[in-house]
């Protein structure tokens, strides 16, 4: 029978006295922050019966970190995932933390930006999804006037403040679907880029860093002016089908941003979906779907149970040191018609 982890196994591992877990599983007296974390690392690291509890009773006196996130539209299967993400990353935190998860229907400018200083009465930081524009920017500086921090979610975000970030290396994504165009089309020829909205930096990295592979290594495709989609399933449905009307011996195209499903829609509806090398992000039950009847030949996607993860402890990090807002560049995921 194996042997199940007791205290004094714990107090070994942790270099601290059975008494000293004793004290902390029965509140009896406070410890160290360096003797609490020693603890809770070792029984982590047993896999110790009474991990939650250990936890819990560590993290009574820290103060609450109150968290704000901003997504896009809540019809949109993408930011439904992260805000689900977002819950279990709640759950399973080691710090308390209360978590307000808003989404925007309205993405103007003037919405986002006056959004962003509602949520921060109530918050001591905010991580936002949103396009570039000094209104926004205006806000973030708001904040950091306040002591509230913001972080930008997915695409980076400037102002004359700190700004934290927790995403992609965007122009690394933008290389890779150059290297997968490159590689995947049968030969050079002229290839489509769409773009949700030209102010998110993400997206202006991805096409950078996508014409900046094929320049670099397939000199002999020709790349279109890219065209916006404006984050929105019909507005990409019918730009899709005009440019594949245009565009006759197109041989590829990289859809750096939202809209996807009206992407495919168009490519089904071309009967053109299966010849075209098509390159999109984030993976979602249309994407899956694109990828197993190969109207997608690759997809792109963030980790979103990590990145959420990775938001709530960087954010909490940082009001815990009190430091600037910092940043997570996280590794993306690859998926195809045959790993999906």
């Amino acid at each position: 029978m194996a042997h199940r982890t007791n205290i004094a196994d714990l107090a070994r591992v942790a270099g601290v006295s059975v008494s000293t877990i004793d004290r902390i599983l029965n509140r009896r007296a406070n410890v160290r922050p360096a003797t609490a974390a020693r603890v809770l690392a070792a029984a982590e690291e047993l896999g110790f019966y009474a991990l939650p509890t250990l936890r819990e009773r560590l993290n009574a006196d820290k103060p609450v970190a109150r968290l704000g996130f901003l997504l896009q539209q809540s019809n949109r299967t993408f930011y439904r995932m992260i805000a689900e993400a977002l819950r279990l990353a709640l759950e399973e935190s080691p710090d308390r933390v209360e978590l307000a998860v808003e989404h925007m229907d309205d993405l103007s400018p003037e919405a986002v930006s006056a959004q962003i200083l509602r949520l921060s009465e109530k918050v001591q930081a905010v991580a936002v999804v949103s396009a570039e524009h000094p209104l926004v920017s205006h806000a973030i500086e708001t904040l950091a006037a306040k002591g509230v921090r913001t972080y930008g979610l997915i695409s980076e975000l400037t102002a004359g403040c700190g700004v934290g970030y927790v995403g992609l290396d965007n122009w690394k994504v933008g290389r890779t679907a150059g290297w997968a165009v490159a590689n995947l089309c049968r030969g050079p020829g002229r290839v489509g880029i769409l773009v949700g909205n030209h102010r998110y930096r993400c997206q202006e990295q991805n096409e950078s860093g996508f014409r900046s592979y094929l320049r670099e290594h397939a000199a002999g495709f020709t790349i279109l002016e890219p065209i916006q989609t404006f984050e929105d399933r019909f507005i990409a449905r019918d730009v899709t089908g005009q440019l594949l009307l245009r565009e006759p011996d197109m041989v590829a195209l990289f859809v750096s941003g939202g809209g996807i499903v009206g992407v495919i829609e168009a490519l089904k509806a071309s009967g053109r979906g299966t010849d075209i090398v098509t390159v999109g992000l984030e993976l979602t039950a249309h994407t899956r779907t694109g990828l197993m009847v190969r109207e997608l030949s690759l997809t792109l996607a963030h980790p979103i149970a990590r990145m959420a993860a990775d938001a709530v402890a960087q954010m909490v990090q940082d009001l815990r040191a009190g430091t600037a807002p910092g940043k997570r560049v996280l590794g993306f995921e690859i998926y195809t018609p045959e790993n999906i």
